[in-house]
């Protein structure tokens, strides 16, 4: 690499802080390039002078431009080029160094990720010219990058805030209507609770059993459909009557229809399957087995249990202990088997203590 010397104003100190890795077989020329370069105030220039160790050295450094020799022994600068090309970021500038004229290696070499040509002999001007504008192109690109991510964390953050405004009004919703038929409103909570428990016994991982503890808040907002004088009843529903109980689970489903959020598409979910059976004769789709979405299997075994344990219009709570008997019977019929299991090894383990609800 021969270069005639011609001084050209310095960089900016933007582009002087960033990174440059030569790569070039000849010692002589990496000495002499990255001189021209010094001096001209880049101040974090680094050489490999073998092309089969360039790839590590890129990985190493993560530059912000790579000024590569096109003719080096055992690995030109197109096979380089090649081996990068699954690292290197999108419109990264490559600036390939050669005095081979013929047009297929240009076609070459940008096809395979060169941006730009420095032609032997080279001249010192045109090298700090060609390599102040790739630079610069970087610093354009980075700071676009930056801006794009600045903007899509205010998005992220305006949804977040949005998803949460809209959570909280349908917790209230769904604690409105548990009043009716629960003198504590905390039974979304409980059955919340229990069900992140199975689920936590079941290995769930931890991310999805968070969405289930906040989803499952919402499983009978649909109940918010009911007349109180149907809800409440404390006497034996008619069939007519039962008919319009069951009807809140598609009503639930209907209220929170419509959310790209996973939380609330998952409380959607749960809303309109938790009163499915695993034998297949629940409501309202008859869906059986594992059609029902694991979440509301689950949240199906926590619901029976709270309910068996609290006081109802129409019926007294039974002890803990003969709740888990209950549904331990009912496994393979009401209940997905390995639920129950789950569930059973949590409620021996002290789990499905409830602590208080402060939301």
């Amino acid at each position: 690499m021969t270069l005639t010397a011609h001084r050209t104003d310095a960089p900016t100190p933007a582009l002087a802080a960033m990174r440059i890795l030569l790569v070039d077989d000849e010692e002589a020329a990496l000495v002499v390039m990255k001189s021209l370069l010094t001096s001209a105030g880049y101040r974090f220039v680094e050489t490999c002078d073998d092309p089969r160790a360039a790839a590590a050295r890129f990985r190493e450094l993560r530059p912000d431009l790579l000024v590569l020799d096109y003719r080096m022994p055992g690995r030109d600068g197109l096979a380089v080029l090649d081996e990068l090309a699954p690292e290197l970021p999108d419109a990264f500038p490559v600036l390939m160094v050669t005095g081979d004229e013929r047009p297929g290696l240009r076609e070459a070499a940008l096809a395979g990720g060169a941006k730009d040509f420095l032609t032997k002999p080279v001249n010192a001007t045109e090298a700090r010219l060609r390599i102040r504008n790739l630079l610069e192109a970087r610093r354009l690109q980075l700071e676009l990058m930056r801006q794009n991510e600045r903007l899509e964390a205010a998005v992220r953050r305006r949804t977040q805030e949005l998803e949460h405004s809209q959570l909280e009004m349908l917790v209230r919703l769904a604690r409105a209507a548990e009043y009716r038929d629960d003198d504590t409103g905390e039974h979304t909570w409980r059955v919340a609770h229990v069900s992140g428990m199975i689920a936590q016994e079941m290995g769930m991982r931890r991310d999805r059993v968070e969405l289930l503890l906040r989803a499952a808040r919402l499983h009978d907002v649909g109940k918010i459909t009911i007349p109180d004088g149907i809800l409440m009843k404390p006497g034996k529903l008619t069939p007519e009557e039962y008919a319009v109980v069951k009807g809140h689970a598609a009503a639930g489903a209907q209220l929170l229809s419509g959310s790209r959020s996973p939380l609330i598409r998952l409380a959607e979910q749960i809303a309109l399957t938790h009163h499915e059976r695993w034998d297949g004769k629940g409501y309202p789709q008859g869906l059986k087995g594992e059609e029902i979405p694991l979440e509301a299997r689950i949240l199906a075994v926590a619901d029976a249990y709270d309910a068996l344990t609290h006081d109802r219009s129409h019926r007294k709570a039974v002890s803990q202990v003969e709740a888990v008997k209950e549904i331990v019977r009912h496994a393979g019929e009401q209940f997905d088997p390995a639920v129950v299991i789950a569930f059973e090894r949590a409620f021996a383990k002290g789990l499905l203590v409830v602590p208080r609800d402060d939301a």
